[in-house]
């Protein structure tokens, strides 16, 4: 490495005898490069330049890339070298990487000619992203200090950190549904800090019981970030820091004592015009208008018939002092042209430039600025200044173009770059010297790489923010419960819980607070939902029964019955939040009887299945044969009757089978009908009057006894209503009730 530096510092020597060499060529891809005397008086580097202190700054712009190597020494921020490439063809538009490899190898030949002017290799570079889709984002943050602790400068820096990531859930939150870009925050500046609630400039050092910080932080979609990234990890670098091309601008032309006033900064590039506001001392917002130079130039290539880099040397040509430009069209043929006439071409689209850039200004500051400071290659074009001024109806000397002479606290080793194109990469490298020891920390997530403003107190929770995961796809969510009621009873069953995320930092269990490094690896396993309560209509009772018997020779359906909101229900029915439930069931001796309207089981004879009996808790089972008659009945026939005809007679026994007879509901009322026999029982069934077997007790289910309804093949659900309201088999029928039976698709 020494060795490397004295071939530079001086020259081609035999020994250290004789005079000193004041002067040395070397050819650099066809350039003549001068050392200074300075440079050469210092055996150690230049300037005592190393690769600990130097800093690498490179503005990768739309028209050409812009290397610096700084150093800071005592008390000035010192320029080294300077570079400047042109890229080879458009692979860049607006600020944005457009072709990777282009734009990398136009950086890769700024890095190899500073490393060959310095004499080591550079590892990491400092860059700054245009304002391309900008997105701001201003929070405060506050906490509480222990008493008679003080202030330090990692206790700021942790405040502010918290202020980014706090920016950074708030952008989340507003972004339009459905957006799933994602956004990376490129930089911030503070607005004001505060010591128990009064503001205060600096809070390193004081004492008190709380501090806080308005933060404005700035953001870029990660796909643009991404290609900055692409590029410089092509030529062999690792990003340093990335800030917001505007930040770092007015970190060299706007120092704080300035930014009481009401300044606005607008840098002017190829692609986009960058804007940053100060007022009350600190900067407070950021905007851009993808309306700059590249408008110019198209506008001379259309208007003069040339090819795009052509357009580009005339526009350079009109902030010189030339009186005439020379230039040959697309069709070989060459013309000289006056600059005046030219800029009278150009006169209306200077003019929207103006405009549009100036209008941005009044959107964010809501009026016009005290003053305004042009920078950027851009800000050479002829009449701009004058038209902004008109514009924002200000004096035509409150808007001037800024050159590096306005930077405090810098000199330069290098004289080269020195014009208002200059400004943002001296920017760039004030701001990696003044945010030293806040880099950007990387680490991957689930295979994929991340970077994270490094506060030196990250978590896997920062990590996993920037990556995309929210919290509750961390947590994983219960599955949805259902509600309802049984018999009036209300229950409720809970859906499945949740599986919480697992995460793993290098193949370790970890969890969200768990401190970060760099080169860190995180793997998450994503939350599973739990499933969502599934509750069918058998499961809500200790017992699904089917079955029937048959009473005095009449069939009953002693199944358990379930209606689900008034509607009867098959068994395997989903119940849903809100149902209400019934379930019924003829279970006992005692139950079918009390339904079949016996009040008293000792006026009566029982047999089950032949067996006397009369148990009341007596449990039925499938294909029981009840008889139930009275004893007067018996005693009277003296003897007991065949079973055969038992079968045969009526669910009641109490009068005379006297058949039955159906009516057309239409031709005459139910009155009508019940002239034939005064004691019958006469109901509508689907509009038709239908006459029960003599009796006063009847139930649901007997009316299948007189109507064709085959039950034995399904065709759909069956729906009972009485009276025009959901029944079950058991509810009691009554002279003069209406009855509708059928099937339910």
């Amino acid at each position: 490495m020494a060795d490397s530096s004295k071939k530079i510092a001086s020259g081609k020597t035999k020994g250290n005898s004789g005079p000193p060499v004041k002067q040395k060529k070397a050819e650099r891809k066809g350039r003549i490069i001068k050392l200074t005397d300075a440079q050469h008086s210092d055996p150690q580097g230049l300037q005592g330049l190393t690769p600990d202190n130097a800093i690498f700054a490179m503005d990768i712009g739309t028209r050409t890339v812009v290397g610096v190597i700084g150093m800071q020494d005592e008390q000035h921020f010192r320029i080294i070298a300077t570079e400047v490439c042109a890229h080879k063809s458009r692979s860049m538009i607006d600020g944005q990487v457009h072709d990777i490899e282009q734009v990398a190898s136009t950086a890769a030949e700024v890095k190899n000619r500073l490393e060959a002017r310095i004499g080591f290799k550079l590892k990491k570079v400092a860059i700054a992203a245009a304002g391309r889709v900008l997105r701001t984002s201003q929070v405060r943050v506050e906490k509480n200090l222990e008493q008679g602790v003080e202030i330090d400068q990692d206790f700021v820096s942790g405040l502010e950190i918290e202020g980014i990531q706090r920016a950074q859930m708030m952008l989340d939150d507003e972004s339009a549904a459905g957006d799933k870009a994602q956004f990376y925050c490129v930089g911030y500046s503070v607005i004001n800090y505060y010591l128990n609630g009064y503001v205060i400039s600096k809070l390193t050092g004081h004492k008190g019981k709380t501090v806080g910080a308005d933060l404005l932080a700035t953001f870029l979609p990660l796909i643009v970030v991404d290609s900055l990234y692409s590029v410089v990890n092509r030529i062999g670098l690792e990003v340093a820091s990335l800030t917001l091309e505007p930040i770092a601008a007015i970190n060299a032309v706007i120092p704080p004592d300035l930014r009481l006033l009401n300044l606005a900064l607008v840098d002017i590039g190829a692609g986009t015009s960058d804007i940053a506001l100060t007022r009350e001392g600190s900067v407070f917002a950021y905007a851009m208008t993808s309306m700059a130079g590249d408008e110019i130039t198209e506008r001379i290539a259309q208007r003069y018939l040339v090819d795009f880099p052509t357009g580009e040397k005339i526009k350079t040509a009109l902030s010189s002092k030339k009186e005439n430009v020379t230039f040959t069209d697309i069709m070989k043929t060459r013309h000289t042209i006056a600059v005046t006439d030219i800029l009278s071409d150009l006169e209306e689209t200077i003019r929207l430039l103006a405009s549009t850039i100036s209008q941005k200004i009044l959107e964010f500051n809501g009026r016009a600025p005290n003053a305004v400071f042009l920078i950027g290659g851009g800000s050479r074009i002829p009449l701009l200044p004058k038209m902004m001024a008109q514009q924002l109806g200000l004096p035509e000397d409150r808007v001037a173009v800024r050159s590096r002479d306005v930077i405090k606290g810098m000199k330069y080793d290098d004289k080269r770059l020195s014009g208002p194109e200059s400004i943002t990469p001296y920017g760039i490298a004030v701001t990696a010297r003044m945010y030293s020891g806040k880099d950007f920390l990387s680490v991957t997530v689930n295979e994929r790489k991340i970077k994270l403003f490094n506060s030196k107190k990250l978590t896997t929770a920062d990590a996993l923010i920037i990556y995309g995961f929210d919290a509750q796809s961390l947590i994983g969510r219960s599955g949805r419960g259902v509600t309802f009621s049984v018999n009036d009873n209300v229950r409720r069953v809970r859906g499945e819980h949740g599986k919480a995320a697992e995460i793993f930092l290098n193949g370790k269990p970890a969890s969200l607070d768990t401190p970060l490094a760099y080169g860190d690896k995180i793997t998450v396993i994503p939350a599973v939902d739990g499933k969502n309560a599934v509750v069918k209509a058998y499961e809500l009772t200790d017992e699904y029964y089917t079955g029937s018997v048959k009473l005095n020779g009449n069939s009953v359906n002693i199944s358990t019955l379930i209606t689900i909101n008034g509607v009867p229900a098959d068994k395997d029915t989903l119940i849903n939040d809100g149902d209400i439930v019934e379930i019924s069931r003829i279970k006992t001796l005692g139950q079918l009887l009390e339904a079949a309207g016996f009040t008293s089981f000792g006026d009566h004879d029982i047999r089950i299945n032949g067996v006397a009996g009369s148990d009341p808790d007596h449990v039925l089972r499938d294909m029981d044969q009840i008889i139930c008659s009275r004893r007067e009945e018996i005693t009277e026939k003296s003897v007991e009757p065949d079973p055969a005809d038992i079968e045969e007679t009526t669910l009641y026994q109490q009068l005379p089978d006297t058949g039955s007879t159906n009516y057309d509901a239409a031709d005459g009322d139910i009155e009508a009908a019940v002239e034939d026999d005064a004691d019958c029982c006469v109901i509508t069934v689907n509009g038709k009057a239908t006459r029960l077997k003599n009796g006063s007790q009847h139930i649901f289910v007997d009316v299948f006894n007189y109507i064709e309804f085959d039950l034995s093949k399904p065709q759909g659900t069956i729906a009972l209503k009485l009276n025009g309201k959901p029944a079950a088999f058991t509810d009691r029928i009554k002279h003069g009730d209406n009855v509708e039976i059928y099937w339910k698709k």
